[in-house]
């Protein structure tokens, strides 16, 4: 049976295994710059790590019928029956909190009171390291009562601690833990007797920290705020990002996806506090928890600057301070050093096109004028000029925006970015001479070297060696589709259009034409992709797009990296959170005129 998941989070914490089956949380993840990368907590193989439980009459009756929403949409909610019983559960990950809560309502409709028991219980299994491949962590896993929260403390060791998770509860509540062969097996029960037409609500509170003191105190703080109070400050928080169309389907998609970018693709680190990006909190996406200039700053970054201005500006400066030094290189850890070794034209301008919008988008100039700032800018200009070709103003690079290698090293996708990141410079830094000029001499040899024919008419090829060698060609992570969006060129222009056709035409091998989902893919993943559909959007192919949207299921409604062109199910790159931003900002962009109350 496929299970779909309700993934969410907050800052500190992401749960990105929420059974929508079970309504079990198999797992919970966090930031960790000591560790330079994700840390996730697992359940075991059979049973997860939080799992909440009715017993009535002394039977146990497991949660049947479970239907889901989300609250703000984003705080997931699900109803079922458990016996006689109705349930109502709600997962809840308050905004600015070290933690979650898991509230529990049992109703009973019927003519003759029970006796219930109810409430979570699981197995902690183990501790991994995430990025890009999973690690099982060692160390020394512990659970204790601890008079801090009058509970259970979970933690981990390894000589000193690594870090602690621990509940607390806003009822008289009974805990117990054993240890079993998997892991530290753990109960919390509440008890009463429910009448006829009774309800009884409670809430449990985790909270998480460095060690022991950290999570009891990080769960209590909740618990003294109490529920209603985190809730409702969750719900304004997110009504405040939250936008609306006129197609409440397409409100729907829009708002999931954008906290899900919001909260997978940016985070906070639980030993340093600091804000880093990355490419997914989500073990389940296949190069999670790593840093790639283009991922976070092309894609993820242009919806959060639509919703958050002010976290905008604080993921430029961490991209322009602890990772500034490394500008350009395939991928790195969330410190800053590298993952992934090999230059990527894209990611090199990046950092640019990212500043350029936030500083027209607020209209901002302050953090031109940072001293991280100027040095990236400067490092950005030398290691460009470190890849110009050494007659023509066209620039070269080893991987291409898939992270695969070209085949030819000067790409018209990348080198429209140094066009346009030159262009942004010579404006937001007039007194650098000479720029404006060096972006109209790219844009001329782009014109020149770039441009192709094929059966009389001009296309723009995908990518030349300047020795008579070009191939027709296309990849949704940094597609000729964008060329009018980035303002190279108009809509209406020949070349373009013809460049359209041919890579959407029945004969280019990824094209998908004549399928439902007919969007363009590419060998690294050979199925239509979730970008493509964004770029579509911003290029004008709005109705289609639309179509399409309100069919495919993607991962449960979340952007993944591509889908199945005739089912629309996902088929690559489960819990993509970058990509989830930048098809909330195509959404934005190309549906801004149609917004709903």
């Amino acid at each position: 049976m496929e299970t779909n998941y309700c993934p969410t989070g907050n800052e500190m914490v992401s749960l990105p295994r929420l059974n929508e089956r079970t309504a079990g949380i198999e797992d919970l993840t966090f930031l960790h710059m000591g560790y330079k990368g994700l840390v996730d907590l697992r359940g075991g193989e059979d049973e997860p790590l939080i799992q909440p439980f009715v017993q009535v009459n002394g039977t146990d009756c497991p949660l049947e019928g479970l239907r889901w929403s989300r609250l703000g949409f984003w705080v997931p909610r699900f109803t079922g029956k458990a016996g006689s019983l109705d349930v109502e559960g709600v997962v809840l990950t308050p905004v600015e909190e070290r933690g979650f809560v898991i509230r529990l309502e049992l109703h009973n409709p019927g003519d003759a009171g029970c006796e219930v028991k109810f409430g979570l219980k699981g197995l902690w299994a183990s501790a991994w390291h995430c990025v890009n491949e999973d690690k099982p962590l060692e160390g020394s896993k512990h659970c204790f009562e601890s008079a801090w929260n009058g509970s259970l403390v979970f933690d981990m060791r390894c000589g000193a601690p690594m870090f602690a998770f621990a509940p607390m509860c806003d009822a008289p509540c009974a805990s117990a833990f054993a240890e079993a062969e998997e892991g530290i097996a753990y109960r919390l029960e509440c008890c009463c007797e429910l009448a006829p037409g009774a309800r009884r609500a409670v809430s449990f509170y985790w909270g998480l920290g460095f060690e022991e003191v950290a999570a009891a105190t990080s769960a209590k703080e909740m618990l003294r705020q109490g529920y209603e109070y985190e809730r409702e400050r969750t719900l304004r928080w997110l009504e405040a990002r939250a936008c609306r169309f006129a197609d409440e389907a397409l409100t729907g998609l829009y708002n999931l996806n954008l906290f899900f970018c919001i909260f997978f693709s940016t985070g906070v680190t639980l030993d340093s506090e600091e804000l880093v990006l990355v490419t997914s909190r989500s073990p389940r996406y296949y190069v999670s928890a790593a840093y790639w200039d283009r991922d976070s700053l092309l894609w993820s970054f242009p919806a959060v600057l639509d919703a958050d201005p002010a976290l905008a500006r604080r993921m430029l400066e961490y991209a322009f301070g602890r990772q500034r030094r490394n500008f350009g290189v395939h991928s790195r850890l969330i410190d800053g050093t590298v993952l992934e070794p090999g230059f990527e034209l894209d990611e090199l301008m990046a950092p640019v096109l990212a500043l350029e919008r936030y500083t027209d988008a607020t209209g901002d100039r302050s953090l031109l004028e940072e001293g991280d700032v100027k040095k990236g800018v400067r490092s950005v200009l030398e290691k460009l000029a470190q890849r110009r070709h050494p007659d023509l103003a066209l620039y070269s690079t080893f991987l291409q925006p898939t992270d695969d290698e070209r085949v030819y090293p000067y790409l018209t996708y990348d080198n429209v970015l140094v066009w346009r990141a030159l262009r942004a410079l010579a404006r937001l830094y007039p007194e650098q001479g000479g720029l404006a000029e060096r972006a109209a001499a790219v844009r001329e040899a782009i014109l020149t070297h770039c441009v192709k024919t094929r059966d009389q008419k001009p296309y723009y090829a995908w990518s030349v060696d300047l020795e008579g060698h070009w191939d027709v060609y296309d990849e949704p992570p940094g597609s000729l589709l964008l060329l009018p969006w980035l303002g190279f060129c108009e809509q209406d222009d020949e070349i373009w259009r013809n460049t359209v056709g041919m890579i959407c035409a029945p004969e280019y091998a990824y094209s998908f034409a004549g399928h439902p989902i007919a969007m363009i893919g590419c060998p690294h993943a050979p199925h239509p992709w979730l970008l493509s559909i964004a770029n579509s959007l911003l290029c004008g192919r709005r109705d289609k797009c639309l179509e399409i949207l309100r069919d495919i299921r993607m991962d449960n409604g979340i952007a993944c990296e591509s889908v199945h062109e005739d089912t629309g199910e996902c088929t690559t790159g489960e819990a993509f959170a970058t990509c989830a931003g930048f098809l909330c900002h195509a959404i934005k962009a190309a549906f801004a005129g149609e917004k709903g109350e």
